[in-house]
């Protein structure tokens, strides 16, 4: 019972819906004969009142009160508004008698003197008649209880109008509370369609943003978000997977078949061919202390040394650690000093392995001849180093992914046109670890210009 969130939406939605269609159709019922019931008092008054002044006037006129004007209106008023009359002189005589017309049995004066509550159905009023301060004479009247039949019919119409206005009311409460319902809980639906596909690992799962409310639209595109995250990851680890298989059947490969041929006799184990053997060795280790580097540099409990950085003091740094391998290739290296001095707290150590990375990737994509420039630079609450060179640059295509472990431009992943690939992953890995950003602009055959900030002290 009520186990689904639709349900829940559906009985809440009833409950207030059904609860304010009650307190209103009672208070309307209750206000309404209240107002009625006053309307037939102050209008039964009325009546008495003029004829009141009917026997008033037919007193002073006639000194009576049997004129024809007082036999209309007890007759009418008998008739049509079922107000009945006992009219007395002042010492109690009996003179006209207007009860003798109805068709119900009356009580007595004295039945009801005796018991006033032994007849429910009858009411009983009386008024002194005075005439300049003399009393005159004695009017009793007599009226039943609750309404007339024309009244009462007038009444019933209204309450079954008001019946029908509230059964109405209650079929289109619950006409909209469960269409709102499955609104409502319509996008939940489909994102626990959308979990149940990405849980059995189904690609392009997507949740539909265009039927959502705000709240639901948000939730759905975070969703997709994380569908496309999880995308990419699983992409990323097949990838990886291949190109770590790649690296390391290459060397392994090499090196097997070189110690067999020493095994077999093939070859001689010669200084030369030991070095090619050595060098093979070196292959692997460099490609582990990579992973190893990576792995340590993505590890989010990452501890770092921070302390207080300039970012024209490190540019010079750079430049006398990297002019001598710059000059053996015939690179030229500028550096632009700052004109203020820009401070943001870093790891020294990690924050050097982040510009010596890049340096050294410009320079290894820079053709003799040309130059590479580093420079200092402040970008609003940020600061940190621009490194642009005049290098192959990079595809439009590869610039998204150049920061993915393993990922190279080069599909052949020839050692001639680069590394392992894992280093810009690094990188990244290490500037975000200090809450920065590392961007790249790149055009073919012109060069690449890296950006990389950190928040300022």
């Amino acid at each position: 019972m009520l186990k689904t969130l639709r349900a829940k939406i559906l009985f809440y939605f009833l409950l207030v819906s059904l609860s304010g269609i009650l307190i209103v159709s009672f208070s309307i019922q209750w206000g309404f004969e209240a107002s009625f019931n006053h309307y037939i008092n102050e209008d039964r008054n009325e009546r008495i009142n003029q004829l009141v002044k009917a026997l008033k006037l037919e007193y002073k006129e006639n000194r009576t009160f049997t004129g024809e004007r007082v036999t209309q209106l007890l007759y009418q008023q008998g008739t049509t508004d079922r107000l009945f009359y006992k009219i007395y002189t002042p010492d109690e005589i009996l003179l006209i008698d207007s009860t003798s017309i109805s068709k119900d049995e009356i009580p007595s004066d004295n039945e009801l003197r005796m018991n006033p509550y032994q007849d429910e159905t009858w009411q009983t009023a009386s008024e002194l008649i005075k005439v300049d301060g003399n009393t005159i004479g004695l009017l009793k009247v007599y009226y039943p209880k609750g309404f007339v039949d024309s009244e009462s019919v007038f009444l019933q119409t209204i309450q079954k109008y008001l019946l029908i206005a509230v059964v109405i009311t209650i079929i289109l409460a619950l006409a909209f509370s469960m269409l709102f319902s499955k609104r409502l809980t319509s996008g939940l639906n489909s994102l626990s369609a959308a979990v149940e596909e990405l849980t059995k690992h189904k690609q392009n799962v997507r949740v539909p943003l265009d039927n959502l409310s705000e709240e639901m639209k948000q939730l759905g595109f975070a969703f997709n978000e994380l569908a496309m995250s999880l995308e990419k990851e699983e992409r990323l680890r097949k990838e990886f997977t291949g190109d770590l298989a790649h690296e390391l059947r290459t060397p392994l490969a090499t090196l097997r078949s070189q110690i067999e041929a020493f095994q077999d006799g093939i070859w001689e184990p010669t200084p030369e061919r030991l070095q090619q053997s050595h060098s093979e060795l070196m292959r692997l280790v460099r490609l582990v202390n990579e992973l190893e580097k990576l792995l340590a540099a993505e590890n989010p409990q990452i501890r770092l040394n921070k302390t207080e950085l300039e970012a024209g003091k490190m540019v010079a740094s750079i430049q006398q650690l990297q002019t001598p391998i710059f000059k053996e290739k015939g690179v030229d290296l500028i550096i632009n000093l700052p004109e203020e001095k820009i401070t943001f707290n870093g790891d020294l150590d990690k924050v050097t392995q982040i510009l010596t990375n890049v340096v050294n990737n410009a320079l290894k994509y820079t053709p003799e001849g040309g130059t590479v420039t580093i420079s200092a630079l402040k970008d609003k609450s940020m600061g940190g180093f621009t490194i642009q060179d005049q290098g192959i640059g990079i595809a439009a295509q590869d610039l998204p992914h150049i920061f993915e472990r393993f990922y190279r431009g080069d599909k052949s992943r020839a050692r001639k046109t680069g590394g392992v690939g894992v280093g810009l992953s690094i990188v990244k890995a290490l500037v975000e670890a200090h809450k920065g950003t590392i961007t790249v602009e790149s055009e073919l055959d012109k060069g690449s210009t890296f950006t990389i900030l950190f928040p300022l002290k």
